[in-house]
């Protein structure tokens, strides 16, 4: 059911047992799909909180690393994850401050990604990016969303939001979502845009802003009955 102070679940087992107190809905989105957006109205639909740059300063809180550098690690790969065409070797190990490798791109991430594992444990929360849906995927309390339009679509969208041409707006887009696709199957040997990665997988031009925002509730609330 839905809440005044946020989303609460009733999930039980046959015994009473309580499984599930909370759920943490993460989005992937496509450059210019509305998805951020999306997901800012989901948040707040369902009286929750909504976790997108504020995960950076969170990481930087917890690893005492400035957050510049997760802001310039951001969804961002390096040339050496634009290269990589392998699944790195997944480990979850936080190197301490005296290491070599304690600013690396795979550091930072394993401080982001302990973060999000202790959000999802704690509260009711929506989930910008990140790869939240691969580190959250042994978690039975997450709805994992993918947003996504059109690349047309999307080119015009871009056009009108920062006032560019149509050249410069193509490969903006073409550009951060090459990135984003890079990082994801860095981190995870995954595809970025495969369906099998997600619970839902949305156009948001066919359906609208509103109507994706709406599926997503009435999916949550299927999931928590």
């Amino acid at each position: 059911m839905i809440a005044s102070a946020g989303l609460t679940l009733a999930l039980k087992t046959e015994k009473g047992d309580r499984i599930m107190d909370h759920i943490v809905i993460t989005i992937a989105r496509g450059y210019g799909s509305g998805g951020r957006k999306i997901g800012h109205d989901v948040a707040r639909a369902l009286c929750v909180e909504y976790l997108d740059r504020k995960l950076l300063r969170l990481a930087s809180d917890a690893s005492g690393i400035h957050e510049q550098y997760f802001g310039q690690a951001d969804e961002n790969p390096s040339l050496k994850m634009l290269l990589s065409i392998s699944k790195r070797v997944q480990n979850d190990n936080i190197l301490p401050p005296d290491s070599n490798d304690f600013i690396s791109n795979e550091n930072l991430f394993n401080y982001q990604a302990q973060v999000i594992r202790e959000l999802a444990k704690q509260k009711s929360c929506v989930i910008i990016g990140r790869c939240a849906d691969y580190v959250l995927r042994d978690y039975p309390n997450v709805v994992r969303i993918r947003i996504h339009a059109p690349h047309a679509l999307c080119v015009r969208e871009l056009m009108q939001r920062n006032d560019i041409s149509e050249r410069a707006s193509d490969a903006l887009v073409q550009l951060t979502d090459k990135r984003r696709a890079s990082y994801y199957r860095y981190f995870t040997g995954q595809s970025w845009q495969d369906a099998g990665n997600y619970d839902l997988c949305l156009n948001s031009h066919k359906l609208g802003h509103e109507n994706c925002v709406e599926l997503i509730q009435k999916y949550v609330r299927l999931k928590t009955r």
